[in-house]
């Protein structure tokens, strides 16, 4: 039997159609939004009610937004606008979910096919995937897929595909 599968997305560097068409594709059930802040302008197609629109209207993808799964104000700071180093985020950050406990919150059921949402447009320097391995590293039966819209490819990690 296989186990769960969790992909992951980000959206900059992309365009709607790209991204709903990807998310389409992929079988996902619904998109978890991992974004401390989903309302903002910037987020064009991505902004919270939007998506949820273009998600349920495109692909009846159903969208939640959790917040335990999103990196705290001063941490994203630090990061962001005062050049901290990725090693010094992505540690801080794991302890932050490890506090948080976000596994008491995900029950299989709620992430097999679920879609974890961030701005970044690659996973590698984005906390989306630290919250997929983090997931990984408690349930070795999931499947982690990070969607790249646009034909950019995926990257395939744990679990059997």
């Amino acid at each position: 039997m296989n186990g769960p599968r969790l992909y992951t997305i980000g959206f900059t560097k992309t365009d709607a159609e790209s991204f709903f068409e990807t998310l389409g594709k992929s079988n996902v059930r619904r998109v978890i939004d991992v974004r401390l802040n989903n309302s903002s302008q910037l987020s064009g197609f991505a902004k919270r009610d939007d998506l949820r629109y273009f998600l349920k209207s495109l692909h009846q993808i159903d969208y939640l937004h959790l917040l335990d799964l999103a990196p705290t104000s001063e941490m994203l700071d630090t990061y962001k606008k005062y050049k901290g180093s990725w090693e010094e985020y992505e540690q801080a950050f794991l302890e932050l979910i490890h506090r948080r406990q976000i596994e008491q919150n995900l029950p299989p059921e709620l992430i097999d096919g679920a879609c974890l949402l961030c701005s970044e447009d690659t996973p590698e320097h984005c906390h989306r995937r630290l919250v997929a391995e983090y997931l990984l590293e408690r349930d070795p039966s999931l499947t982690i897929e990070h969607l790249r819209p646009g034909g950019r490819g995926r990257r395939v990690e744990g679990g059997r595909v």
